[in-house]
């Protein structure tokens, strides 16, 4: 039998150690307008202040444009907690964001067609 503190925390199949609200400081609401499928994209600049790893992991992913989405899938964090990290980047100068091409009508029935047609030839 191991003393307490001999052995990890967590193993790989007991998940995060930190819940995902703590890594946004309990913060749900981003200050900048993302959409799930908003464009990212990081500028080059270095963050001011202390930013978190999670931060420095989304701005990696972010070398090319990325959608919101994806950043939330690569960094397994709730699309709320992304999008609060990320409007952090944007904030900071160190993050561009683009809003999708169809933000006026997000479900032009063309593009939902394209996307069921995708679906199917995946299947």
């Amino acid at each position: 039998m191991t003393a307490a503190g001999d052995g990890p925390w967590l193993d790989d199949a007991a998940g995060r150690l930190v819940r995902p609200f703590t890594v946004s400081n309990g913060r749900t609401r981003p200050t900048v307008a993302l959409d799930l499928m908003s464009q990212v994209r990081a500028t080059g600049a270095t963050p001011f202040g202390y930013l978190g790893p999670e931060h420095a992991q989304a701005l990696d992913l972010c070398r090319a444009p990325v959608p919101v989405a994806e950043v939330a899938a690569h960094l397994r964090l709730p699309v709320a907690v992304t999008k609060v990290l990320l409007a952090d980047l944007v904030d900071c100068g160190a993050l561009t964001d683009k809003p999708p091409a169809f933000h006026h009508n997000p479900t032009d029935r063309a593009l939902l067609e394209a996307v069921l047609d995708g679906l199917r030839r995946q299947l």
